[in-house]
């Protein structure tokens, strides 16, 4: 941090998207009045986008809520933190007791992720509440990959990303990381790495309906028909058994069920997969040739092979065409990151393995997925009774927005209204939060402190990094790791204790398991000397510091005095270099086997459904999503700066298909889907492929009792409320949000 007369500097890693760009913030008074990247920052190197560049406007919205809301007479009113808690308690305590746990439900957003409370604090509320009703914006996005690693490592958390320095050769297949800055890949100067890929001779292919940013860098851009992602894949594994491509190198001996694989795919020939797909056999067979033939190669796929009705299936065959090719687990190829704050590494062996459907929703009997329940299912689940237990009656919304995010949100904004109680940790009054009875605002990103707990886990580099907050707490302002600590305390009927006491209970329950595993450098030690040892100014510093230290790259307590501690980091602001992904396995496996499991059941069972897939060709048109670089879901559309240009609400329509329909460009179009009809303004391009349009999501900011200035002077249409819900990755629970057949026509006339 340096200082003159008029301002000073303080370094922050940026929460705004997975890339975690370190900047250097400009900060006059306690206002940040600009920043930029950070150049000796050891994982971004100085890199920053639009969004990092607009911190300051995001951390200083006018329209963040400074002091907490509680609703009396039916109004949101200002209320002190301590009304605030008491009405969280009296609303909460009474609903669990009457009607059980599972009566209160926890919705966790996307936001949690970029925030060190949203990694520390919800699953003590979760374990607190003993509650089964979780809905996460999971299943509007990952949970496929989440299933896939389950099902194939016996770890749903184990996700192996594309070594983007070292490969020669990336497929990428429903990404578009140009404007995303790259998801489940944590990459900062995601561009950058592409640019430098093809600088030193490698390949790129781009697999995706819309001609993207990313796909105009592309040496092969394939514009497949949206949802057909796993047929095509499934199609080039067909292809590496069949002519004998396959090479799993040093993996061999670490998986079982090729035979059983090669007869799984035996029906998905290039020659069948082609129509359905609308890529020529061809183009398949090239696709598979080339991956096979290239010296190293990842496979990367993400939210638009996801979010579509084989997004289990597609990220699954995303692995197993890594592995067939033995680009699994090796440099340039698809490797284990490995964070400092996970879990000592445990000896290679078998596990417990991965299951699914544990539990079931009450009233679809959606099967669970890594603990939680669909998304889409959550209105559901609060207006509709059964004879299968009690609905939602109170709900703890933390950095979600769900009316905007899962589909349907007329249905589930009725349904938030009639609930018994709601509270909602959001910095905004926004679609959902404005339902609650108790909104509890966090503060803005520069007075509160970060380390990518999540995202280090997905990272393209070991490192590690930790700043503290850049600017200390405004009066009547409370830490958001406070809030939340004061939240499970409220929640679970130890309301008035002090919130250090949710910290230290975390403490000693992970050193008195760490000192009973052998494998734990602080076996057999007192977990109250160890705890002593803990240094940070807060309860979750001294987390940070016992996971730094229990870590793979830990002291261990004294028993590594080389290793991490939480003090060694802080003396280091630029992070530390832990260097380049190596090759882990067996280490990360937990299936039963010990083994990587090709084909384990349940994605056996769902192959048939994909066969059938191959012979149906859907008429008319079809609807994708899209992201914009200078947004994150329905974030940022309230910063002035973030909103205008590319970064618009409008429907993208192939000329062919607006000349046939009518729609002339910037006339306003009526979209109706299953769950509803929205009005947009098109935006003619050829960048959409013939039959498909696409509209961005995140919007729809018009419904009355918001506070988002900016937001509602633009605030475009609700994507998702052209859906109903009923459409879902049976394995994941993820809703399908592309490739959705649609109606389209001119305002005035019907669809």
């Amino acid at each position: 941090m340096s200082t003159t007369a008029d301002s000073r500097t303080a370094l922050r890693i940026c929460p705004l998207c997975e890339a975690t760009c370190g900047l250097t913030l400009t900060i006059e008074g306690t206002r940040v009045t600009s920043a930029r990247g950070d150049r000796d920052d050891v994982f971004s190197q100085g890199f920053i986008c639009p969004k990092g560049a607009s911190f300051g406007a995001a951390d200083g919205d006018p329209d963040r809520l400074r002091t907490p809301l509680v609703r009396k007479d039916g109004e949101l009113r200002e209320a002190t933190w301590a009304e605030a808690f008491d009405a969280v308690a009296a609303g909460l305590r009474p609903v669990v007791e009457r009607y059980g746990p599972h009566a209160v439900g926890a919705v966790l957003g996307n936001p949690n992720v970029h925030t060190m409370a949203g990694a520390l604090y919800p699953t003590v509320l979760l374990a607190g509440l003993g509650t089964r009703s979780l809905f996460t914006a999971s299943t509007l996005d990952q949970m496929p990959k989440h299933v896939s690693s389950g099902l194939l490592y016996g770890d749903a958390n184990a996700i192996p990303v594309p070594d983007l320095d070292r490969t020669d050769h990336l497929l990428l297949i429903g990404a578009n990381p140009l404007e995303s800055n790259g998801s489940l890949c944590t990459a900062p100067d995601f561009p950058g790495k592409l640019k430098a890929l093809k600088s030193r001779g490698g390949t790129l292919t781009v697999i995706d309906p819309r001609r993207t940013r990313t796909a105009k860098l592309a040496d092969r851009h394939v514009a497949i028909r949206p949802g057909t992602d796993a047929m095509l894949l499934a199609a080039m594994t067909y292809v590496l058994f069949e002519e004998e491509l396959t090479d799993l190198g040093e993996l061999a001996e670490l998986v079982q069920g090729t035979d059983e694989l090669r007869e799984a795919v035996r029906d998905f020939t290039p020659e069948a997969a082609a129509e359905a797909c609308d890529v020529d056999a061809d183009t398949i067979r090239a696709l598979a040739r080339e991956l096979a033939a290239a010296p190293t190669a990842a496979v990367y796929g993400r939210i638009g092979s996801c979010t579509v009705p084989h997004g289990t299936l597609a990220s699954w065959l995303v692995d197993i065409l890594n592995i067939l090719t033995g680009n699994l687990d090796r440099p340039g190829g698809a490797l284990f990151p490995q964070a400092a704050t996970d879990r000592t590494p445990r000896p290679a062996g078998p596990g417990h393995g991965f299951a699914l459907g544990r539990w079931h929703s009450r009233v679809s009997r959606h099967p669970e997925a890594k603990g939680e329940l669909p998304m889409a299912a959550l209105a559901e689940e609060i207006d509709t009774a059964t004879a299968e237990g009690e609905p939602i009656r109170a709900l703890v919304v933390i950095a979600a927005n769900p009316v905007l995010s899962a589909p349907d949100g007329d249905r589930l904004d009725k349904a938030l209204g009639s609930l018994d109680f709601m509270v909602s940790v959001d910095p905004y009054l926004n679609e959902t939060s404005r339902h609650a009875h108790v909104v509890l605002p966090p503060p803005p990103p520069s007075q509160s402190p970060h380390h990518d707990f999540a995202f280090n886990t997905l990272a393209v580099r070991n490192q590690v990094r930790y700043t503290r907050a850049a600017v200390p707490l405004e009066p009547g302002r409370m830490a958001e790791t406070e809030i939340l600590a004061r939240l499970v305390l409220a929640a679970t009927g130890m309301h008035g204790a002090e919130p250090s006491a949710v910290d230290d209970l975390v403490i000693g329950q992970t050193l008195g398991k760490a000192v009973k595993e052998p494998h734990s450098p602080a076996h057999g030690r007192d977990p109250r000397e160890l705890a002593a040892q803990l240094t940070g100014e807060t309860g979750p510093e001294r987390r940070l510091d016992m996971m730094l230290r229990l870590g793979p790259y830990g002291d261990g307590f004294g028993v590594r005095p080389e290793g991490l501690t939480l003090e060694k980091l802080l003396d280091q602001p630029h992070g530390i270099d832990l260097g380049p992904l190596q090759p882990r396995l067996p280490q990360p496996l937990k299936t039963r086997s010990g083994l990587v499991e090709l084909l384990p059941q349940p994605l056996a069972d769902d192959l048939p459904r994909l066969r059938d897939a191959l012979r149906r060709r859907p008429e008319g048109l079809v609807l994708v999503g899209r992201r914009h670089l200078r947004s994150n879901n329905s974030w940022m559309h309230n910063i002035p700066a973030l909103t205008g240009g590319t970064n618009r609400c409008t429907l993208h329509i192939h000329p062919d298909d607006a000349d046939r329909l009518g729609v002339t460009n910037g006339a306003p179009v009526r979209v109706k889907g299953a769950g509803g009809e929205v009005v947009a303004p098109a935006e003619i391009t050829d960048a959409v492929r013939r039959g498909v349009v696409s509209l961005p999501h995140g919007w729809g900011h018009d419904r009355p009792g918001t506070r988002t200035t900016h937001a509602a002077e633009n605030p475009g249409v609700n994507v998702n409320q052209l859906l109903d819900g009923s459409l879902l990755d049976p394995l994941s629970g993820t809703a399908v949000l592309n490739g959705v057949p649609i109606d389209i026509a001119p305002t005035g006339t019907t669809p």
